[in-house]
């Protein structure tokens, strides 16, 4: 009976003492929230109007649930080696990053249970996948492929830089997502264009910025990125030359879009691709430190939003 008592108060312990933000920090929630613009974005530039309300509701829900599952996932697969990441860094960050305002890696500093943070995934990655499902079929093989996509990335880590390319095709199936759920049918050519524009927005505006601001931690568990295997001044020509085509293919995406996106569109993407893209990467240019990689970071994690933002409003107003 003691036993069985003294069990008994050891699995209550833990459920009274939950912090629901080791969850939060597990999905890098606040990146999360930055993402979930992308389907939303999509979806807008391809209709060029706005949705049924039952539409967004639920690909809202549908685009939340699946970010936070597959930001958990990423620390789900890559527990080993961020526990030995954390082991042998000898100093904090010097700089800020959006990934940083929740617990980072709770999973690997001990202080969420493996077994919660697996539930936590499987329950987003069930209500994505039976939103995604309601939206459009095609939406919820979109989401098995980015999981599958994000395992690789994972995988890859010890073994080529090339890693970036699955990166590059998780963030852009969450585009094509949001343009199949409001439209059955979505112009191939839109989507050749969405998918190009928000690869690139990955590869230089997140995944190598990345690499620059991880290049020591990364060089101390021997993992092949950009900047450890080609070194940061082929790193940072590789960002340059990615950040350019996002800038670039923000613009051009209008031409490609639904009738009802105004003219204010490319105006103003011309100025989101400098503010955004353009202007950090060329800081990064100019001093390649982690602290300019982190404000380019930072900058394009606000890509989609701000993209969202301006599509709506040429929608408003279709001068």
């Amino acid at each position: 009976m003691n036993r069985s008592a003294d069990g008994n108060a050891a699995f209550a312990e833990p459920r009274e003492a939950v912090d629901w933000r080791l969850f939060l920090g597990l999905s890098r929630t606040p990146h999360g929230i930055l993402d979930v613009a992308t389907p939303a974005m999509a979806a807008l530039l391809c209709l060029g109007h706005f949705p049924s309300v039952s539409v967004i509701v639920v690909g809202l829900v549908t685009a939340f649930a699946g970010y936070t599952a597959v930001y958990a996932l990423n620390d789900l697969v890559d527990l080993r080696v961020d526990k030995e990441r954390l082991a042998l860094r000898d100093e904090a960050k010097g700089h800020f990053d959006v990934d940083g305002l929740m617990v980072p890696h709770p999973l690997a500093q001990g202080l969420l249970p493996y077994r919660s943070a697996l539930l936590w995934f499987s329950s987003w990655a069930a209500v994505a996948l039976a939103g995604a499902w309601w939206l459009n079929p095609i939406c919820a093989g979109l989401f098995i492929l980015s999981a599958l996509f994000e395992t690789l990335y994972c995988k890859l880590l010890r073994i080529t830089y090339l890693k970036i390319l699955p990166s590059a095709i998780v963030k852009a199936t969450g585009g094509l997502a949001g343009a199949y759920a409001v439209e059955p049918n979505p112009s191939p050519a839109f989507l050749v264009m969405l998918f190009v524009w928000l690869a690139a927005w990955e590869l230089g505006g997140q995944n190598i910025a990345n690499d620059i601001i991880d290049m020591d931690d990364d060089a101390r568990v021997e993992a092949r990125t950009t900047a450890t295997v080609k070194g940061l001044p082929e790193a940072v020509f590789m960002l340059i030359v990615a950040a350019s085509m996002a800038a670039i293919g923000g613009f051009v995406v209008y031409w490609f879009a639904g009738k009802g996106v105004g003219s204010l569109y490319p105006i103003g993407a011309v100025i989101l691709g400098w503010k955004l893209l353009l202007d950090p990467a060329r800081a990064v240019y100019q001093r390649p430190v982690p602290e300019t990689a982190a404000a380019l970071f930072n900058k394009t994690s606000h890509v989609p939003l701000a993209f969202l933002l301006l599509t709506a409003v040429s929608i408003f107003l279709p001068i």
